[in-house]
């Protein structure tokens, strides 16, 4: 996204099950509802049930927002559902916070559409303010984790965003 590298910062974060995903993200999301960020979720795996269970338990203030965003499984692999995804884009500075979950495979191929997308229109959201979170499901990559923490300018965890050398002691 080097033609937008001031307006997008990438995050990861890695889950375990589709519990753990939930369980690190409602607080995150519940947040930026709260700070009036635009959230968009590109899944490959649908997490709707687990997202209205806790829900309920967390009594969060944002609920009815949080119950509202498509927590469906979504072809991102597909240009097409990115275009259609990412004209809900806001403008005006607001913040921009796309979640992406699933194997390394499809978190690349729809951060490539993201990326075209953007360089196809970047007319038109040159000054939009984008943060993409990349969340990877362990159990599906065996790939060098160092790869992925280079291409991501933070990490996600439970405790919130964090530079990646406070998580990954040595990394540089």
């Amino acid at each position: 996204m080097s033609l937008l590298k001031n307006n997008v910062e990438k995050l990861c974060s890695f889950y375990v099950s589709d519990w753990h995903l939930v369980t690190m993200l409602l607080p995150y999301i519940n947040k930026q509802i709260n700070e009036k960020a635009n959230v968009i979720t590109l899944l490959e795996n649908d997490i709707e049930e687990n997202i209205k269970i806790l829900t309920k338990k967390l009594n969060l203030k944002n609920e009815e927002e949080i119950l509202n965003l498509n927590w469906k499984k979504c072809n991102g692999i597909k240009y097409s559902e990115i275009e259609n995804k990412m004209k809900e884009l806001e403008k005006d500075d607001i913040l921009n916070v796309i979640f992406i979950n699933g194997s390394k495979n499809y978190i690349d191929l729809t951060n490539k559409n993201i990326d075209k997308f953007l360089s196809e229109n970047k007319g038109k959201y040159k000054e939009i303010n984008i943060k993409i979170i990349n969340c990877y499901e362990v159990s599906e990559f065996n790939f060098n984790i160092k790869e992925i923490l280079d291409a991501h300018d933070k990490i996600l965890n439970t405790s919130g965003e964090k530079e990646i050398c406070e998580v990954f002691e040595g990394y540089a």
